[in-house]
Parts: C-alpha cells; sequence; structure tokens
C-alpha cells in the first residue's frame, strides 16, 4: 500500500478549489431561485421584507394576487415585480 504525503499547498489548493465549487453551487441556486414562477409567503415576505400580518392584509385588500393550492398560499413572482414597478416613486427636487 503505498503512502501519500500532503502538504500544507496541497491543502491550500484543495480549499481554494472546495470554495470555488461551493459559490458555483450557491450562484446556480440563487439563479433558479431568481427563475421559479411561484413563491410561498415566507419567500415573498423575505423579498419585501414585511411582516406575515402585513402579507396577510395585503392579499385581504386585494393588493398581492394570490393562488392557493390546498393550504399553500401561492404567489406569482411576475406580478409581485409589476406591483412594485406600478407603485414606484419618483421624487423631483426643484432647486432654485
Amino acid at each position: 500500500m503505498a503512502t501519500t504525503v500532503l502538504t500544507t499547498e496541497d491543502l491550500q489548493e484543495f480549499k481554494i478549489e472546495l470554495l470555488q465549487e461551493i459559490k458555483t453551487l450557491l450562484k446556480s441556486q440563487k439563479e433558479s431561485n431568481l427563475e421559479r414562477k411561484w413563491l410561498k409567503s415566507s419567500e415573498v415576505r423575505k423579498l419585501l421584507g414585511i411582516s406575515a400580518g402585513t402579507i396577510q392584509n395585503m392579499r385581504i385588500n386585494g393588493t398581492l394576487p394570490y393562488s392557493k393550492m390546498g393550504g399553500v398560499i401561492l404567489y406569482d413572482h411576475e406580478e409581485i415585480l409589476k406591483i412594485l414597478q406600478s407603485n414606484r416613486i419618483h421624487n423631483v427636487v426643484f432647486r432654485s
């Protein structure tokens, strides 16, 4: 049985390769989340930075359209982006 000696440089190279692989996986996961059509309530709350009560009020007053499958409430990602765009405020500063 052959003995393999690992050097500090070998470990450093392995660490760099491992970190690059992890970054690639995280990037692909993030991109796949952005491409998803339907989001759960928790994902929408995180995306918009709102509480559970606020998202419920937005559903009740019709601000945020949703679909319900079984007990799961789902939101169309494109609809959320449209709502954000339509509620965009452009402040104009006048200087004299």
